[in-house]
């Protein structure tokens, strides 16, 4: 690893550094894809890394290209002690609006990666660490919420690719479906591409109707 490379990511682990100087093991960073767009999930992902992680690439995921994404996702879950992902779809996110969906999917994640800690023979985890989000249930355990936090917490880093890459895979599945769309390239943002066909097509069942309605 490059000497800058290993700057950058020490840096990035800053925030986690001041928890385990305090004697903590088990941090889980949180973050989710998909709250701004017009189709598809809200997936929120739960990431719990080893104190000595250091995966070369680990950034924002919107920061990496998708190819360089899937690469640095395989050698998350390879190497994390825990994960979990919350997936709330379509209907739901406009049955209670995006933001509870996005809460909701995140006490999905956290419950889904403590099951995992708990059949290690570990606890939970010690503290989360959550981007921007407050006001969440956490499952009884303590959290701090940090602005832009997958552009300076790892482990927040790290969660910002598995729910990207989890949430872009399911896309891509869905544009086989939905081909006339093309949820492949956009994956369901509304781009210019995305709003004229759907004036051509209209919507799909992976349209979120609370955020199409200014389109039909």
């Amino acid at each position: 690893m490059k000497e800058k490379e290993l700057e950058r990511l020490t840096n990035l682990k800053k925030e986690e550094e001041a928890f385990y100087n305090q004697g903590m093991q088990l941090l889980a960073g949180i973050d989710e894809a998909g709250r701004g767009p017009l189709a598809g999930p809200v997936v929120v992902a739960c990431c719990i890394m080893p104190k000595d992680s250091m995966i070369e690439g680990v950034n924002d995921s919107k920061k990496i290209s998708e190819k360089k994404r899937e690469r640095i996702y395989e050698q998350i879950i390879q190497e994390a002690i825990s994960f979990g992902v919350g997936i709330i779809g379509q209907t739901e996110i406009d049955e209670i609006n995006i933001l509870q969906a996005t809460k909701k999917g995140l006490t999905i994640a956290i419950k889904e990666a403590e099951e995992k800690l708990k059949q290690k023979g570990l606890g939970k985890p010690d503290v989360i660490l959550v981007d921007a989000l407050t006001k969440i249930d956490t499952d009884g355990i303590a959290y701090k919420s940090i602005i832009h936090g997958d552009a300076i917490s790892y482990s927040i880093s790290c969660a910002s690719i598995i729910a990207k890459v989890t949430r872009d895979r399911m896309m891509r599945e869905w544009d086989k479906i939905y081909p006339q769309y093309g949820f492949e390239k956009h994956k369901g943002y509304g781009t210019s591409q995305h709003i004229t066909a759907i004036k051509e097509y209209g919507l799909c069942p992976l349209h979120r109707r609370s955020f199409t309605k200014n389109f039909v």
